[in-house]
């Protein structure tokens, strides 16, 4: 695989680097995010949707910090970080109602069980966030 991405054009060697790295840092969060949701919720007995409000709030500090000097170091500017710090949580709040759509969709809607989200948590709302965070966020 090394040898694929030496072979690509430095731009598209730098969105490569930035999709590993992405992938790597994404999945141990969002994972992490997942199964606390999880826990979370058969734990206490909340509603979903709460629990996933909850756990949205104490990830998205993770999340950014890790994503700015990990996933898309040495991208785009970094003279204004309100701005920067602005869009990122826009970003993360609409991964955020997506996946609120997951759970509202697969548990209340379908009446499936609380791990049935989980699922697109970690295999679809991904890739809405990696995008907005690469041309957007961290442009």
């Amino acid at each position: 695989m090394r040898r694929h991405i030496e072979a690509l054009d430095p731009e598209h060697r730098e969105v490569a680097g930035q999709v590993v790295r992405y992938a790597i840092a994404g999945l141990a969060i969002t994972v992490s995010f997942a199964f606390v949701y999880w826990l979370v919720t058969e734990l206490t007995g909340i509603d979903p949707m709460i629990s996933l409000t909850i756990v949205f709030i104490a990830f998205s500090f993770l999340s950014y910090a890790v994503h700015g000097r990990f996933s898309f170091r040495g991208h785009g500017s970094r003279d204004r970080p309100h701005v920067r710090t602005a869009r990122f949580f826009v970003t993360n709040i609409t991964g955020f109602l997506v996946n609120q759509f997951w759970v509202w969709w697969l548990v209340h809607r379908l009446g499936g069980e609380t791990w049935w989200p989980t699922i697109p948590f970690v295999l679809v709302t991904p890739w809405v966030t990696f995008f907005l965070q690469r041309k957007w966020v961290y442009a």
